[in-house]
């Protein structure tokens, strides 16, 4: 039996749909590769992958922030 994450498949749609020209794209598309990396990020979120990736995120912003002072 063939499973598919629904995150995975909607990183890999994502990946192919960022690829194309910006130039290419309408605004129509634009609007939709959003949502869909919208989406991508509420799935994610959650997983421990998610969570080093907001870790990492958090720890950068923290040190731009002390870096201005």
């Amino acid at each position: 039996m063939l499973t598919i994450d629904v995150a995975v498949l909607l990183a890999v749609i994502v990946f192919f749909r960022l690829r194309r020209r910006t130039q290419a794209r309408s605004r129509n598309e634009e609007r939709t590769t959003a949502v869909l990396i919208l989406a991508l990020g509420v799935l994610i979120a959650p997983t421990p992958v998610g969570q080093g990736v907001l870790d990492v995120v958090g720890q950068l912003a923290s040190g731009v922030t002390q870096a201005s002072r």
